[in-house]
């Protein structure tokens, strides 16, 4: 009997699930529209809502890590509290509480990762960054390949710290988004 999620260090817990890359997989939007439906109707009551699938995951092509990120925007006028509890009755643990954002995940276990594995961004309508980049990358082959390949070439030094990988990627990031957000105005 190991130790429970909550008990381990966040060492530990990096050792537990590494940062590991795939092959596209078709079965990643199928496992996004599996969870929507579950998703949708708890979010039922709050007004302005906005469940999409960001990440890698929704980037067509590309090597990713096998976890589908879920982005849900609510209204300013809503409760984040609240929608955060309706999030958490569908199966997903809180992770992050900010006043502002609050994130979850789905599918890790004490013995690892289960078969799917979710992460979920929830925030404010129009804090949405990720609509941009994902538009963009899925828009321009290229740049989706320019980062598929920044991803291979940081897995293996940054597959035991999730933070050092994604701050590898930051700067990658930033520059993409703000191209999206230029040639997409005000898409969101």
């Amino acid at each position: 009997m190991g130790k429970e999620l909550s008990e381990m260090t966040l060492e530990e817990l990096w050792r537990l699930f590494p940062i590991q890359l795939t092959e596209q997989n078709p079965s990643w939007a199928d496992f996004y529209h599996e969870i929507y439906p579950a998703l949708a109707e708890a979010l039922g009551g709050c007004t302005n809502v906005r469940i999409s699938h960001i990440g890698s995951t929704a980037i067509k092509g590309i090597w990713a890590k096998p976890i589908i990120d879920i982005l849900v925007e609510i209204g300013q006028g809503e409760n984040i509290k609240k929608a955060a509890a309706l999030i958490e009755q569908t199966g997903f643990v809180c992770m992050n509480r900010k006043k502002d954002r609050i994130s979850f995940n789905r599918g890790y276990t004490k013995d690892g990762f289960a078969d799917r594995v979710y992460h979920l961004h929830l925030r404010f309508w129009g804090d949405n960054d990720e609509l941009y980049f994902r538009d963009y990358l899925n828009e321009f082959p290229a740049a989706a390949k320019e980062y598929e390949s920044l991803k291979l070439g940081l897995w293996k030094r940054y597959e035991f710290d999730r933070d050092g990988y994604t701050a590898a990627k930051a700067e990658f990031v930033v520059h993409y988004t703000q191209k999206a957000k230029e040639r997409y105005g005000d898409r969101y």
